[in-house]
């Protein structure tokens, strides 16, 4: 790819798809260089590349070539209603999780009063996808999300995202600290809804992509003893934070779901559920909690 001659957006387009065999990421690394999306890209493919973006491109072509997944070159994703801001310091979002959201929101909107404060946490927060969601897709009155993580770097992230869910944003309140140690403790007891993504995948599974192994954060990926001590730790940690009926919801490996039903259960949670994702894989541990706060 060369920056000698000035190329329509047209020419740097097919030449990005020979480049990467991929006309769909070609297009959103050339509408990032360009700063154009959708029809106003297409109706500037015409126009003369400036020498700026076409540096800019050589670059994000460069990167992907290298393996660098596409939502780290581009440097932001979409996740259900909201972009984010994403690069190698926290996951790549995925729709596992969104589905996560849906079901964590389902909860909240189950809890929710117009007397009280909805107060839900999201720990081990990484880019802040699925509190920001919530604080996003829920009412403004009377709505709490705390952000949590042991990551100052992820936290970091998460934080240059809040902006993005606008007016909604006041209703969110970073803290950092592992799982439910991140929580204020005079809140214990007063979580509608805790809600996690944590590593759950054990570091010898054969079915995690090289790409994944190479370019994302090991500490958001990997749990020792097959994956499950993290999701374990977190089901015993937020006994102490759920308000009584509170819900907490975590993704999960698709192979853990009958031994979080029944370790869910043995911690005292009631309506132990495993929900299953697009391609129903077992994804989701919910149970709520029924006992009376301490």
């Amino acid at each position: 790819m060369s920056n000698e001659q000035a190329s329509t957006w047209r020419e740097l387009w097919n030449e990005t798809t020979s480049l990467l065999g991929d006309e769909k990421e070609a297009r959103w690394i050339c509408e990032e260089a360009s700063g154009l999306e959708g029809s106003e890209f297409l109706e500037s493919l015409n126009e003369l590349a400036t020498m700026r973006m076409g540096v800019s491109l050589q670059a994000m072509v460069g990167r992907r070539l290298a393996g660098e997944p596409v939502q780290y070159v581009l440097g932001h994703w979409p996740f259900r209603h909201i972009d984010l801001h994403i690069d190698q310091r926290v996951l790549i979002p995925r729709s596992e999780t969104e589905q996560v959201v849906e079901v964590a929101l389902s909860c909240a909107r189950q809890l929710r009063s117009d007397e009280h404060m909805l107060r839900i946490a999201d720990i081990g927060t990484g880019s802040g996808a699925i509190g920001l969601s919530m604080a996003n897709e829920l009412p403004h009155d009377n709505t709490e999300v705390w952000l949590s993580d042991i990551s100052t770097d992820a936290l970091d992230v998460a934080r240059a995202n809040i902006a993005g869910i606008g007016r909604n944003a006041r209703n969110v309140r970073v803290t950092e600290g592992s799982w439910c140690a991140g929580l204020p403790r005079e809140l214990r007891g007063s979580f509608q809804v805790i809600v996690s993504n944590p590593p759950y995948v054990d570091e010898a599974d054969p079915l995690v992509e090289d790409s994944v192994r190479t370019w994302e954060p090991h500490i958001a990926l990997f749990s020792p003893n097959q994956g499950l001590r993290d999701v374990l730790g977190i089901a015993q940690e937020a006994r102490e934070f759920l308000a009584p009926g509170g819900y907490l919801v975590c993704e999960m490996g698709f192979a853990q779901g009958d031994v979080l039903r029944a370790e869910f259960a043995q911690l005292g949670y009631a309506h132990v559920e495993v929900r299953k994702d697009f391609a129903s894989l077992d994804r989701i541990i919910m149970g709520q909690w029924a006992m009376s706060a301490e």
